[in-house]
């Protein structure tokens, strides 16, 4: 029977010089994370980024919805992939980060690709129910999944993908003696997925977990 491997330091370098190289951009971003501590995890992992490269290239993905951009990383990463008439739309509340993503989307030469909104995401999901994506990308703040995961299903075409980030939080949520608030709802949230007649949905375990849906 097979099982998954444990993915060392040395094994993770193996697999990124034979995986397809990060855009120069997208390395400075990781560079410049690592420079500001514990909120450096609020970055994507590397794989997920060659992740979404692939999974928009194969499904022919054009119009793309972000919600939570911090630095950029994740955005940069689907403009890159997107085709040269692609568009995306990178939410987030943050003025200070937005600033910086902005210029590394202009150093990347993606900036014409990506417009960014800067104020609470609830409040811009209302503002764009006329709009329809292939794909919605869902990594902010995780006690609003539920309502951002339901407003992603009115915004979504038929087909489409809406993927979120961080439901295996930190594998804690298989650790039934924690029962902190954010681990109680990311439980519920991906139990809520799971049961959810709308999609299709599976969990893959790059970086802090990633739930694929495939909209019915």
């Amino acid at each position: 029977m097979g099982v998954n491997l444990d993915i060392s330091e040395k094994l993770q370098s193996y697999i990124s010089n034979f995986s397809l190289k990060l855009n120069p951009v997208q390395l400075e971003i990781i560079n410049y994370n690592k420079t500001l501590g514990d909120i450096k995890r609020m970055q994507i992992d590397p794989t997920q980024c060659h992740f979404l490269h692939l999974i928009i290239k194969i499904s022919n993905i054009k119009n793309v919805l972000e919600i939570g951009t911090f630095t950029g990383l994740s955005a940069l990463s689907i403009s890159l992939a997107l085709p040269e008439d692609g568009k995306l739309i990178a939410l987030d509340k943050n003025e200070k980060t937005n600033e910086l993503a902005l210029k590394f989307f202009k150093k990347a030469k993606q900036d014409h690709k990506i417009k960014t909104i800067v104020k609470p995401a609830l409040e811009t999901l209302e503002e764009l129910n006329k709009n329809e994506f292939d794909m919605i990308f869902i990594d902010a703040d995780k006690m609003n999944y539920k309502q951002y995961y339901e407003k992603s299903l009115e915004l979504i075409k038929k087909g489409g993908l809406i993927i979120i980030d961080n439901v295996l939080w930190h594998g804690e949520v298989a650790d039934e003696k924690n029962n902190d608030k954010f681990t109680i709802n990311i439980r519920e949230f991906n139990k809520l997925v799971n049961e959810d007649s709308r999609v299709e949905q599976i969990i893959m375990p790059l970086g802090d977990g990633m739930t694929i849906c495939r909209v019915l």
